[in-house]
């Protein structure tokens, strides 16, 4: 008799859709895309601002989980790039401005 794998939960589900949709955005993104180095400098610097000032901007509730952050040039202007999972499990990219 066979069994069927157990299915995981929703969040880690949706979180690795989320992973595997930012795997896919191209090797042009990559190549525009500060390290974790320059976006410190980048935020010291006060060339872009802190995620936590994007974040709050944006209104984005405290409380979601943050997956991954980038910050990319985009059309000339810096963006964060930001896969967020939301307490009610919905994952989502958001482009918010760096500046």
């Amino acid at each position: 008799m066979k069994t069927k794998a157990p299915k995981p939960p929703a969040n880690i589900a949706m979180a690795l859709a989320l992973a595997l949709a930012l795997a896919g955005t191209g090797t042009t993104q990559a190549q525009a895309c500060l390290d974790k180095r320059e976006i410190q400098e980048a935020v010291s610097s006060g060339q872009i601002l802190s995620l936590d000032a994007v974040l709050a901007q944006a209104g984005v509730d405290p409380s979601a989980e943050i997956l991954n952050v980038q910050v990319c040039d985009a059309g000339g202007r810096l963006v964060y790039i930001i896969g967020v999972l939301s307490t009610d499990g919905q994952a989502q990219n958001l482009t918010l401005s760096a500046q």
